[in-house]
């Protein structure tokens, strides 16, 4: 049976809503991998609820994460109308 990744997720997790949003899709897709390899038995289950709390953390990045790419496409977007606009 494999070690289980849990503490390594939280943190990943915790990381990509405090500073990181990049960490966010990591958190996400390791914390998936490793739900599945529980619920096979392949994995340790004492780690099950670190991995799902730090699962969650990196959907919630992953959120943040794409929210500030639209807004800084939407802001670049309006930036450059309103140079075109006002060039003055």
């Amino acid at each position: 049976m494999k070690p289980h990744r849990g503490t390594t997720i939280l943190v990943l997790g915790i990381l990509s809503i405090v500073c990181c949003q990049i960490l966010g899709p990591f958190a996400w897709w390791m914390g998936q991998s490793d739900m599945s390899d529980i619920e096979a038995g392949q994995m340790d289950p004492e780690g099950k609820s670190l991995t799902q709390v730090g699962m969650i953390l990196g959907i919630i990045g992953t959120v943040l994460l794409v929210l500030n790419i639209v807004g800084m496409v939407i802001f670049t977007v309006l930036g450059g109308t309103m140079a075109a606009v006002n060039p003055g």
